[in-house]
């Protein structure tokens, strides 16, 4: 009976470690990505939507956080997917303050909220209008491991090796 129990906890503990944030999905339009949201402004504001991407800017204000992020398909566990293509760009507004180092650019972020009135802002030189989102939930991934390539350790050759 212990080894069921050792092996049911084993499974609760590692399922936890798999799952994302875990985000409400209840009365979120899970159709509507940023460039859509971009395209027909008026008759997005409102809608709850559930979108993620990768931190471009983070800029605090004296009530608020801005955060600029270019958008991603979520999966499953509501990781933002970098390997699909981006679904365009938009801002997230936090009440309070959120620090600037924590929410680098790079850093891939999961948020719902509620749609608001659109932004124009800029893009280099290009004119962009950006999608709002008030944030209610937001899910901080943690900084995915940079991996670093070392050279082989494998040598060969032939000779005689004599140590100490």
């Amino acid at each position: 009976m212990r080894h069921y129990l050792w092996l049911l906890g084993a499974m609760l503990l590692l399922s936890g470690c798999a799952s994302g944030p875990g985000f409400p999905v209840e009365g979120v339009n899970t159709d509507l990505k940023p460039q859509q949201a971009s395209a027909v402004p008026d008759g997005a504001q409102g809608e709850r939507v559930l979108w993620g991407g990768r931190i471009i800017h983070a800029e605090p204000g004296r009530e608020t956080t801005r955060i600029e992020v270019l958008g991603y398909p979520l999966q499953r566990n509501q990781k933002p997917d970098t390997s699909a293509g981006s679904e365009g760009r938009f801002v997230i507004i936090h009440d309070g303050y959120l620090e600037p180092a924590d929410h680098a650019p790079n850093r891939l972020i999961t948020v719902g909220g509620y749609l608001q009135q659109p932004k124009q802002g800029r893009i280099g030189e290009a004119d962009y209008l950006y999608p709002v989102i008030v944030a209610d939930d937001l899910h901080l991934w943690p900084e995915e491991p940079r991996v670093v390539r070392e050279e082989p350790r494998v040598r060969f050759g032939i000779g005689v090796m004599i140590s100490r």
